[in-house]
């Protein structure tokens, strides 16, 4: 049971959340929404998120209601933390498994000290092209809509700080890696470059945000769990 009050939402709270795969962002959001209006029969309150997970991704995100939402721009600018897998030897439109396979390259000539050589060149300030299947808008329309209608557009790179990449572990063609990286980094395209600089293509096929700031995944709650939590309810698979 979640012994908060309905003052200490609406005064502010933040929610370490662990977003589940399939759920976007918004519907995390709109579930701890729910369930506070719910219990505390409110018609409204604040409630917004600090920095946007893909549908395909899991992981962290901070929530803040109430006053806190005013905190919203500080927390995502800070940095965040993201482990996952790239797939070499194939390359996706969407740069992740959003949308299928579209060519696909031999890895023979890879071996693993080229691909933490190639790795480790990512690391520093660098300019990045983000995916044309991203939330980003350009003349007032989503860069996935203009993908979707098969439309051709130019995309600005943007300057990004790469903290740390480091190669985990190389079962090939997949490849696990851990990334500390600035605001405004997508790991989707950082993925595709690595498969670029390697020559054989490469996408992303597994991601989870483990942090953000001193924020860690691990205090994180399921969205379905926060919500039986704070309504009392004894079984947590229950939507």
């Amino acid at each position: 049971m979640d012994s908060r009050t309905e003052e200490d939402f609406l005064n502010g709270q933040l929610l370490l959340i662990d977003k589940p795969l399939g759920w976007s962002s918004f519907q995390a959001v709109n579930k701890i929404k729910w369930a506070i209006r719910k219990k505390f029969d409110l018609k409204k309150i604040k409630i917004g998120h600090a920095g946007t997970l893909d549908p395909l991704a899991t992981g962290l995100l901070l929530i803040c209601t109430g006053k806190f939402t005013k905190k919203i721009n500080e927390l995502q600018g800070q940095a965040k933390e993201y482990t996952g897998t790239i797939t070499l030897g194939a390359t996706t439109p969407s740069y992740d498994m959003e949308t299928e396979v579209d060519k696909t390259f031999s890895t023979d000539h890879i071996a693993e000290e080229l691909i933490h050589e190639k790795a480790s060149g990512f690391v520093g300030e660098i300019e990045q092209t983000p995916p044309i299947f991203s939330a980003l808008k350009k003349d007032g329309k989503r860069l996935y809509e203009y993908a979707r209608e098969g439309k051709e557009v130019e995309i600005k790179k943007r300057k990004v700080t790469i903290s740390t990449f480091e190669i985990t572990k190389i079962t090939m063609p997949e490849v696990q890696f851990r990334v500390v990286c600035s605001k405004g980094t997508y790991i989707r395209s950082l993925a595709h470059d690595l498969g670029l600089s390697l020559e054989c293509g490469g996408y992303l096929s597994c991601l989870r945000r483990t942090k953000i700031g001193d924020f860690n995944v691990d205090k994180a709650q399921d969205p379905n769990k926060f919500a039986n939590r704070l309504l009392d309810k004894t079984n947590d698979s229950q939507q």
